[in-house]
């Protein structure tokens, strides 16, 4: 049975056409889908209400950049197979499907020894079983072992397709401007050059302006205090869930999120068809915001109070320093907290959250954006650049903050 045309109105590049019964195939699988119940941006709603766009909404954006970087390489001479096409729009649409509920907060609570691409893969390689090894060439792709190196670096790059999109996206769906990117034209200035992914001279203003919104959207958006605040709240909110679970007592949960909160799994229990690589495609942001509210009401004064606070948006207070905060307010807080709930000073701590944020924007070294001459010459964006100050979008800004909860 042909493929009736398939178009997906988006509202950031507007219809986007499914071009073939593969990938439409791809796209309402079960891995695929559950992204529609995983917000692309965690708690950030909090600070900017309008961030409810999903997952699934970013993959479907990637892979609609990947075609279009793929037409535009075509286009240019270079030869692209329909296999290496195929597998390079699934390699970009499964690239998310690793991803937990509010993402990186799980990678410090539930699965704390798995990293998300490692769930990722291990997902796609048994997607791959499921049809018969039609998705061999999307997997060589992602990890980087199809002789095409161009194609991963349009996966996992700095100027790959999952961060043109979720830029020019967080920017729309947060309202942040500074964030929205000419992907277009960055796409159309792509190249080739010696199978490596080039810019074209006539982009360097393009990447300049990339580069800079990256910078911005970091501290703006996805390092925002606020959303920083929430983050750490939800996963002292978490750690005390396992901590009772581990301890024995029965706390609501459906039986995904449960596994989780009694096990510790390590990458072995997920290999192999493991049952926590099937607990996790089950798990979702509403497993967490579900079992959230019931805890809400919970006998334990800790569950309870975080767990309110969090559905109710009473988040944690947080202050944001160029130095380390001392061990002594850590403590004096504790104490104030210890004995307002009538709990123990260890129980306090969950109250507090102290530690430091960092991001690096640019490093040559990790994968170059290099810049493609008429003589045929290349050079790194940072020695093209004549507006980029490399020293600073290279150098890493740490700042330390102090959370805890309002009073």
């Amino acid at each position: 049975m042909s493929l009736k045309r398939k178009i997906i109105n988006d509202p950031v590049f507007g219809f986007i056409n499914i071009p073939n019964d593969f990938v439409y195939a791809l796209i309402c699988h079960p891995n695929l889908q559950r992204l529609n119940r995983i917000r692309q941006l965690g708690l950030a709603p909090f600070v900017y209400p309008g961030a409810q766009h999903t997952r699934f909404h970013h993959s479907i954006g990637a892979m609609y950049l990947m075609d279009e970087a793929l037409r535009t390489l075509r286009e240019k001479g270079h030869n692209i197979t329909e296999e290496e096409y195929n597998g390079a729009l699934a390699a970009i649409l499964m690239h998310d499907i690793g991803h937990g509920p509010f993402s990186h907060v799980l990678e410090h609570t539930l699965v704390t020894s798995v990293h998300h691409e490692a769930i990722s893969l291990l997902m796609m390689e048994q997607m791959n079983r499921e049809w018969h090894g039609a998705l061999q060439t999307a997997i060589d792709i992602f990890i980087d072992r199809h002789p095409k190196g161009y194609l991963h670096q349009l996966v996992s790059g700095q100027l790959d397709m999952d961060r043109l999109d979720y830029l020019r996206r967080d920017s729309f769906f947060t309202g942040v401007s500074e964030g929205n990117i000419g992907s277009a034209r960055i796409i159309k200035m792509l190249n080739l050059k010696d199978d490596r992914l080039v810019v074209e001279s006539k982009g360097i203003y393009s990447i300049e302006n990339f580069l800079m919104s990256r910078r911005l959207m970091y501290w703006q958006v996805y390092l925002h205090k606020t959303a920083v605040a929430a983050e750490k709240m939800l996963i002292n909110t978490l750690r005390r869930a396992r901590y009772l679970s581990m301890e024995g007592k029965e706390l609501f949960a459906s039986p995904a999120l449960s596994y989780f909160l009694r096990n510790d799994p390590t990458l072995d229990d997920f290999k192999g068809d493991g049952e926590a690589l099937y607990r996790f495609m089950d798990l979702d942001d509403n497993d967490i915001w579900t079992a959230l509210k019931v805890w809400s009401t919970n006998d334990d004064t800790v569950l309870s109070v975080m767990s309110e606070a969090m559905v109710n948006r009473r988040l944690f207070k947080i202050e944001i320093s160029e130095q380390p905060f001392g061990e002594e307010r850590t403590e004096k807080m504790k104490k104030i907290f210890a004995e307002k709930y009538r709990i123990s000073l260890e129980e306090a701590a969950c109250f507090i959250s102290s530690d430091k944020l960092s991001t690096d924007m640019y490093n040559e070294r990790d994968d170059s954006i290099d810049i493609l001459y008429k003589d045929g010459s290349v050079k790194d964006i940072s020695r093209a650049s004549d507006m980029l100050n490399i020293e600073l979008l290279s150098k890493k800004v740490v700042k330390h903050y102090f959370a805890y909860l309002r009073g």
